[in-house]
């Protein structure tokens, strides 16, 4: 094992357990180990990003399946009164990966400013 794989790498190949709600060829998602909500789920891209500020251009088709697969999951985990995504980008942000994530959170009203 590397030492500078993120936990996220190190989720998507295997080594650590997750409470995976999806997956596909191009990402994963799973209920995050510290929810914000009754339903925190987190979904990532199986290619290694380290932020939003870090994509490339030929990323767009990637970043379409992801937001489309957030979708179909609030769906899914019944969020038919409203969701929110979330990807903090750096750590002024609160990023604490550095491997792209949107955090789905549903099921409480979630109050503006976020914080």
């Amino acid at each position: 094992m590397s030492a500078s794989k993120t936990i996220f790498k190190r989720i998507i190949d295997g080594e650590i357990p997750a409470d995976v709600v999806y997956e596909d060829s191009q990402c994963l998602a799973f209920r995050d180990v510290n929810p914000q909500a009754p339903v925190h789920v987190l979904v990532i891209p199986k290619k290694e990003i380290a932020s939003l500020a870090h994509l490339a251009e030929d990323d767009a088709p990637l970043m379409g399946h992801l937001m489309l697969v957030i979708r179909n999951l609030a769906a899914e985990l019944g969020l038919d009164s409203g969701f929110r995504v979330v990807a903090n980008s750096g750590p002024d942000a609160g990023q604490s990966v550095d491997h792209l994530h949107f955090h789905l959170l549903g099921n409480r009203s979630l109050s503006w400013p976020p914080g």
